[in-house]
């Protein structure tokens, strides 16, 4: 049975659009914390995988890298001990607990910068000095660490839609209103081809070459979207399996999970749930060798139940689960890695390495929903709502603009009445202001 790893890195726009200062700090702690790491496993244990990069999160890393980033955290880390100001000390503090129980700035400063960094890089070991010079390099490398894997055929890249929208609710909102009725009107197709066609060429940028596959925004899918995600010349997609069981009108069978379907032109893999699940949400409370060992009892048992041939995909975040994991989840995925290849019966496999040798037998009309299933995540508080009448208000006001483009984001939703950190409603707020006024 083939296996097909896939782990999606995202961050939304922190960047304030007047004073382009990073209201928040965690493109650059994740960055150094775990795509980098990421990588590092990848190469060390040579398992393929693919990784999903958002045009957006690309975006701002390419800032950190030329220095371009006004980060208050980076700066208040980077300055003498003895000038830190109290409002920094506060500000450290509260995006990184651990620091609360420092006794003197420098401690501060050197608890706080040894959490940006993956036990791969044996942070305890070194200076202040040493751990920001170690951070210069790895922004300074990264772009090219993914070039690197790739050409070596260990990874695959894909993209996300440029400010992680959701494609369905741009092209037509009205079809999550059975789950909040009180939501606006809201169709614009053209910004969903927008955020698709910018993405790919955003990406031929950086890397010199397109992406042939999409990870859309929160797993949301809808027949049009794949239509435009063709159009755009996108040949392949993922999403998860509650998409297929809502299309096929049928329970849950892994003989008709682990094949690829067709929709509108794109080929689409669909996620199994529990697995990636499992990954992301479960086994950080195990033992890693007892994850790693119910992970593969699983599979084997998947695998007797489908033929030699079957696709499994694993999906989900590729940087919020390692964070409650022992050891930032090194053990674990070490371990599974090593597990997976050793046990011959499963070969990991990059998407378009296996679609160059498997074509889908079947055509799917395909309901729209996310990898939660329903986009009640995105719609279903009244906050949420107000913010989609806003948006809503906006892009029939004033015409469509890269500011705009990113009030579209899922984050500003999911966010919305469930968060008391004030800058995502400050930076929704921010870039619709400043979508008036482009």
């Amino acid at each position: 049975m083939y296996l097909n790893f896939v782990w999606h890195f995202h961050q939304p726009i922190y960047r304030h659009p007047e004073s382009g200062e990073y209201l928040l700090p965690w493109v650059n702690y994740h960055t150094t914390k775990n795509y980098w790491p990421m990588l590092r496993i990848i190469e060390e244990k040579e398992f393929p995988c693919t990784i999903n990069l958002v045009p957006c999160l690309l975006e701002q890393i390419n800032d950190y890298a030329e220095n371009k980033a006004i980060d208050r955290v980076l700066l208040a880390l980077q300055k003498p001990d003895d000038q830190l100001t109290e409002d920094e000390i506060l500000k450290l503090k509260r995006f990184f607990p651990q620091g609360r129980s420092a006794n003197s700035a420098s401690e501060l400063q050197q608890s706080i910068l040894a959490s940006f960094y993956s036990p791969l890089d044996r942070p305890e070991e070194k200076s202040r000095e040493e751990l920001l010079h170690l951070r210069k390099k790895i922004f300074a490398g990264i772009f090219d660490y993914f070039k690197q894997l790739k050409n070596k055929n260990l990874l695959e890249l894909t993209i996300s839609p440029y400010y992680h929208p959701l494609l369905p609710l741009l092209i037509d909102l009205s079809q999550a209103r059975n789950e909040a009725p009180e939501l606006p009107d809201f169709q614009f197709p053209e910004d969903a081809v927008w955020h698709l066609t910018e993405g790919k060429e955003y990406f031929y940028r950086l890397f010199g070459f397109t992406p042939s596959g999409l990870w859309p925004s929160e797993g949301a899918l809808s027949q049009a979207a794949c239509q435009q995600m063709a159009e755009a010349g996108f040949t392949l997609t993922f999403t998860d399996e509650h998409l297929l069981w809502k299309s096929l009108d049928h329970r849950p069978d892994p003989g008709l999970l682990y094949q690829p379907y067709e929709c509108a032109g794109v080929n689409i893999l669909f996620r199994d749930r529990e697995l990636s699940d499992l990954i992301g949400f479960e086994y950080h409370r195990w033992p890693a060798a007892q994850a790693v060992s119910d992970f593969l009892r699983k599979l084997e048992h998947r695998a007797e139940k489908v033929p030699d041939e079957a696709i499994c995909s694993i999906i989900l975040d590729g940087e919020n689960p390692w964070g409650s994991y022992p050891n930032n989840g090194l053990d674990f995925l070490q371990l599974l890695f090593e597990q997976i290849k050793r046990s011959g019966r499963f070969q990991p496999v990059l998407p378009s390495e296996y679609f160059k040798t498997h074509k889908s037998q079947n055509n799917l009309n395909l309901l729209a929903g996310t990898w939660m299933s329903s986009f009640f995540k995105w719609v279903g508080h009244p906050d949420k709502v107000t913010l989609w009448k806003q948006l809503s208000e906006h892009r029939q006001k004033y015409p469509f603009s890269r500011f705009l483009a990113v009030a579209e984001g899922s984050d500003w939703f999911w966010w919305a009445g469930e968060t008391e950190e004030k800058e995502f409603a400050l930076l929704f707020s921010s870039y619709l202001k400043k979508a008036t006024r482009s």
